[in-house]
């Protein structure tokens, strides 16, 4: 009998997980023996539940923090590893792998053609060079559009299963308590809410075929909702990758944004209001030179108040979304630039954060004067309600995707910032969707 091939997944509780089911549940050949976990806290120390894993199996795989890799290497025997995360630099892959291959085992990474699935209906995906490019905004645009020409639009949203994954292999999302229901994080809720919003039908997991299915039975179109720069998990019929000009030069030097870009039937430049013009040329540079044929379209993310609140020469605590802070690798988002611009006197909440908030702030020292909005947790939540109340500010600024008011209770005035995608001039997602699919 052929020795099985002994597999170790470094992931982050998304791809890993995908790439487990599409192509080595499955497979006789393989023989997955564990797991990594890393970028999200708390993922680590669980079990893939063996009604997932399946027959082959029966105990589950289980799930152990990545920087245990070495260890894991020699002491599971392991033959090959496999990187399955995003949004990180190419450096960083090949560092990994020189790690890897000191430590005696192959090292490898999984494309489309093995992990895409197909649809019976027409897949429109949208995709990163960055987290925080702009991405969920350009999606519900996207939404928009479709649903002017007719078509009966499903969302099904890149995994985010941080809580019990055999109960969470297949979420639909239609209302605020189907949020409730399925205890969502703050991030879960960043990424669901703003499409509920909308009337727009939300599915996510863990098993994407069974969500595929699913979402095949309600919708014209599946929209495919990609997070974090990953790869789509099905196989477009119009591909958009949206690029970011505040990190320009990124969308060719982070995995696999660069794979995005060069995939892409369109490509959004998102924020050029607000980018520096030669920055922006920057972008349209290397758009050319490594995929002249997509459809370039440029876009602002014009920034507004939720309301008529005054910020002018006030103390303002300034909350943006967490993952474009922590590893998107920004120092600031909307909101410190709408903040700026209103003539705010931006606070500063590092002397005031606590717990988890705290250890943030210490993990990733480029955080300027604002508070990621983290929220993996019930206690984390409290961490971040507790550190914005602490905070001194005539102001709150929640410039997140969602009221983060729903899920923790702030005790300070507070405002919302909103930001949405608006083409400039031709062509434009409507002529990127009516090339490639004529509607």
């Amino acid at each position: 009998m052929q020795k099985r091939t002994r597999v170790l997944i470094l992931g982050a509780a998304g791809r890993d997980f995908h790439n487990f089911n599409v192509f080595y549940r499955e497979d006789p050949s393989f023989e997955v023996v564990g797991i990594t976990a890393t970028q999200i806290p708390n993922i680590d120390g669980r079990i893939y539940p063996p009604a997932l894993a399946g027959p082959s199996y029966p105990k589950g795989i289980p799930i152990y923090p990545e920087v245990d890799m070495v260890r894991l290497i020699k002491e599971l025997a392991v033959d090959q590893v496999v990187f399955s995360y995003s949004d990180v630099p190419h450096t960083y892959v090949m560092h990994v792998a020189s790690v890897v291959l000191a430590a005696g085992a192959d090292f490898g990474l999984l494309g489309g053609r093995h992990t895409m699935l197909r649809s019976t209906k027409p897949v429109v995906a949208i995709t990163a060079v960055r987290t925080g490019a702009g991405k969920s905004p350009c999606t519900r645009r996207v939404v928009e559009i479709l649903r002017a020409a007719g078509k009966g639009v499903v969302v099904v949203r890149h995994p985010m299963p941080y809580g019990d994954l055999e109960r969470q292999a297949c979420q639909r999302f239609a209302c605020y308590e189907d949020m409730d229901k399925h205890e969502c994080t703050v991030e879960e809720r960043e990424e669901y809410e703003p499409h509920i919003e909308r009337g727009a039908v939300v599915y996510a997991g863990v098993d994407y075929e069974r969500i595929l299915r699913a979402a095949e039975a309600e919708a014209d179109v599946v929209l495919w909702d990609g997070g974090n720069n990953d790869l789509p998990f099905y196989a477009p019929d119009l591909w958009i990758t949206v690029a970011d000009p505040h990190r320009a030069g990124h969308e060719v030097s982070y995995h696999p944004g660069e794979v995005n870009l060069r995939s892409a039937d369109a490509i959004l430049v998102n924020k050029v209001d607000t980018a520096k013009p030669e920055d922006v040329a920057l972008v349209r540079r290397n758009i050319a030179a490594v995929n002249p044929g997509a459809t370039v379209i440029e876009a602002a993310s014009p920034i507004f108040l939720d309301g008529d609140a005054c910020l002018g020469g006030k103390k303002v605590l300034v909350v943006e979304d967490g993952p474009t802070l922590t590893h998107g690798e920004m120092a600031y988002g909307a909101g410190v630039i709408l903040a700026k611009r209103l003539g705010a006197e931006l606070v500063d909440p590092r002397p005031y954060a606590v717990g988890s908030i705290a250890a943030v702030f210490q993990k990733f020292p480029h955080i300027g004067t604002l508070l990621p909005a983290m929220g993996y947790g019930t206690k984390q939540v409290k961490e971040l309600e507790e550190t914005i109340n602490r905070t001194p500010c005539d102001m709150v600024l929640v410039a997140t995707p969602i009221d983060i008011r729903r899920v923790a209770k702030i005790t300070r005035p507070a405002v919302r910032a909103r930001y949405e995608v608006q083409e400039i001039g031709r062509p434009d997602l409507r002529d990127a969707i009516k090339q490639k699919l004529g509607w």
